[in-house]
């Protein structure tokens, strides 16, 4: 929906952003500049800038800007840096801009923002417009029994997923990006076991497999064009849920065509759709969807957000709050995924 032009603060009151920032993903000073510049020439006051830290990646400081009456947040860095100010920032009614950094940016992959022109970015945080889109929430149980919930904008996962990002070289992702994650993958993929799970989707009955991994989606696309769920939507209020469970190797070459070549490809044309209703179906990857899905192992699994680390867990009871999160994006901007 479009920004309104309604002022509800006080009189004489000077109007401020929130620049949120991790130092080692972004060129600080010119950012610095660019966002003072379009605040200025919007008729804003000096913006106020927090750097995240290894301590607090984002949540904390986007608190203490909210606090202290920012109108408009805008984040720099990568997906963690999103995913901490996002869970912030729920159910506020200020307005978030993302400033794509770092080595993903699913996110604004998924909602087809400009990636490489910060500058339009930052004009949308005060002459764009601003979409509600959903957030997820994974309450964790952990192996000792204790629970914790924390908020994911993109997707989540236990098992394989997770112990592929565990898996990935820290210093190899800077010097290559997402492309890191292959390494971490044939690493993960030597020593993957199937892990029996029970999972229930809210408003269906449970189900019991055995399985390599289990996704929990807000999004559906990955880097380099990869669809993972080609009808997903930020915007729908429903999750995706994705089950691997390949039994042998042709299993794994199953789930490849799946992602790279029939939801990537063929879906984009009408006689390749003909051709997926003709194929006969295998369940190396199985798809549900439904506001909410509770996930429960025997033994303990890795689990992840938005490409973090989330240490293990035997439970993983999953929520949406639908539209809890409100995107400022360029004047105009569609995606087929708002």
């Amino acid at each position: 929906m479009p920004r309104s032009d309604t002022d509800d603060t006080a009189p004489g009151a000077v109007r401020h952003a929130a620049l949120i920032y991790n130092p080692i993903k972004v060129d600080a000073d010119a950012l610095r500049a660019l966002v003072t510049e379009h605040a200025a020439e919007a008729g804003w006051g000096e913006p106020r800038f927090y750097e995240t830290t290894v301590e607090d990646l984002g949540d904390g400081v986007t608190r203490e800007a909210l606090d202290a009456g920012a109108e408009a947040v805008l984040v720099a860095g990568g997906d963690g840096t999103v995913r901490a100010v996002s869970e912030a920032m729920v159910d506020s009614p200020v307005p978030l801009t993302i400033l794509p950094s770092g080595t993903g940016n699913l996110l604004a992959r998924n909602l087809h923002l400009p990636l490489d022109d910060v500058a339009i970015m930052v004009a949308a945080t005060f002459a764009g417009d601003v979409h509600g889109i959903d957030v997820g929430f994974a309450e964790f149980t952990r192996p000792d029994g204790e629970r914790e919930e924390r908020a994911f904008v993109v997707m989540g996962g236990m098992g394989l997923d997770a112990a592929m990002i565990a898996n990935t070289s820290g210093d190899l992702k800077k010097k290559v990006g997402w492309v890191a994650y292959v390494d971490g993958a044939a690493r993960s993929l030597v020593k993957a076991k199937p892990f029996t799970l029970m999972y229930q989707v809210e408003g269906h009955r449970m189900h019991r497999a055995n399985v390599q991994s289990v996704l929990f989606a807000n999004c559906g696309s990955l880097p380099a064009g990869l669809e993972l769920i080609p009808e997903a939507s930020v915007a729908d209020g429903d999750l995706d849920i994705v089950i691997f469970q390949p039994k042998t190797a042709f299993g794994w070459l199953a789930v490849w065509r799946r992602v790279a070549w029939d939801n990537s490809v063929l879906r984009r044309f009408r006689a390749g759709r003909s051709i997926l209703r003709l194929r006969t179906k295998d369940n190396s990857v199985r798809y549900a969807k439904g506001p909410a899905v509770q996930v429960a192992t025997g033994e303990p699994q890795p689990v992840q957000l938005d490409g973090d680390e989330f240490g293990e867990a035997t439970a993983v009871n999953v929520r949406l709050a639908p539209r809890a999160l409100q995107l400022a994006v360029p004047s105009g901007h569609t995606s087929p995924n708002l």
